[in-house]
């Protein structure tokens, strides 16, 4: 069998580069502030107008993608300013000036951030398409998703040496996307939470088309330490959503919507005093699966909802260790208790064909934990 694939690039060295990234990423999460949950913490939020100077991005038939970003990014860190006590706006750019993308997420890292929110304008072939996506870092095989990080990604092309900049990633290799994503975000839940709330009030409050929460690799988001996402407000190829683009009142309603789900965000992490948790009848059938007082536990979190489930096997696919964790108004089900990490990321390999969205959730004395903060607390047992 080749270990040569498609452009010739070898094998090796595809996980070779995996494995860098790994230690990469780790080096990032352990020395990254952990997701705050003190009511008296002031957030810190790093706002990304995409593109600038000699960027312009996407073109419209009469504006420029880096314009309405910087617009838009403004608007949005001043209503946070004038209607948040607990919040710290900074910019990545405050002007149409030329900001490398490495350097976006590495002001978000060095100033301890505790959300990154990257803001772009999207561009399609066919000018009828519009409405507002927001992407979390992720790995995707839809098409179109990859596309349209591969449109922002190629930015770096305007930079010098990128290929040593950015370790030989190339923006129109899938191959490069493939390393790129193969680790897995390990703030997809909060980044995803965030997304969701900005799709909810664009399509709720700004009666925006609702292209949906969706996963695709952009750099911008993949070396960053806290919960990130990139929101696409509008397609400037469509002549109408361009006017609403470019207008007083779409640039404020867009920013008010933002800062709401920030907002919104914020107060839910900050007002979260703890859980209870409701044990399955059935949990002691796997000794494996329990809940120890004092001892931080990894689990799979493997279903959401807004209303109560009975916790019984033919509701859970089968599986008879699950746990309910009420948050608020939202029921979490969970499966699996482990006291390592790579031991729950191995039993959430195994549910992955059942629940492809499963992820990891750590819980300690009935409250969840910061994944990261967890880590950092048992790295060294």
């Amino acid at each position: 069998m080749s270990t040569e694939i498609k452009n010739g690039k070898p094998l090796a060295n595809i996980i070779h580069n995996v494995i860098m990234i790994t230690l990469l990423l780790f080096v990032i999460i352990s020395s990254a502030s952990a997701l705050p949950v003190e009511k008296d913490k002031v957030w810190v939020i790093v706002i990304d107008a995409g593109h600038g100077g000699r960027d312009a991005g996407a073109s419209g038939a009469t504006s420029r993608e880096s314009d309405i970003a910087l617009a838009i990014a403004l608007k949005t860190g001043e209503y946070l300013e004038k209607n948040t006590e607990n919040v710290k706006v900074i910019y990545t750019r405050e002007d149409d000036s030329t900001v490398d993308l490495r350097e976006r997420p590495k002001i978000a890292n060095k100033n301890k951030a505790d959300l990154f929110i990257s803001i772009h304008a999207n561009w399609a072939k066919q000018k009828g398409v519009m409405g507002a996506e927001t992407y979390i870092m992720g790995h995707t095989k839809n098409q179109a998703n990859l596309e349209v990080a591969m449109k922002e990604n190629e930015v770096i092309y305007m930079e010098d040496d990128y290929s040593t900049k950015y370790e030989g990633f190339d923006p129109k290799s899938q191959e490069s996307y493939i390393e790129f994503t193969l680790m897995q975000n390990i703030f997809q839940e909060q980044s995803t939470d965030l997304a969701d709330k900005i799709q909810t009030q664009f399509r709720e409050r700004v009666s925006r088309n609702d292209r949906n929460v969706k996963q695709a690799g952009f750099w911008v988001l993949f070396t960053t330490s806290m919960p990130s996402v990139l929101v696409e407000t509008g397609f400037i190829s469509n002549p109408d959503e361009e006017k609403f683009l470019n207008s007083k009142q779409g640039q404020d309603y867009l920013a008010s919507a933002i800062f709401r789900a920030c907002r919104d965000y914020i107060n839910e992490i900050d007002q979260r005093s703890g859980i209870s948790i409701v044990k399955n009848q059935n949990l002691d059938q796997n000794p494996g699966s329990s809940i120890s007082t004092g001892e931080i536990v990894f689990m799979v979190q493997i279903a959401t909802s807004s209303s109560k489930r009975e916790i019984n096997p033919e509701n859970f696919k089968g599986l008879n260790d699950v746990v309910e964790l009420n948050v608020q108004a939202r029921f979490k089900y969970a499966s699996g208790s482990f006291s390592n990490y790579p031991t729950a990321a191995e039993y959430r390999k195994k549910l992955e064909s059942f629940y492809p969205g499963a992820f990891i959730i750590a819980v300690k004395d009935n409250k969840i934990l910061p994944l990261q903060e967890a880590l950092e607390l048992t790295k060294n047992k």
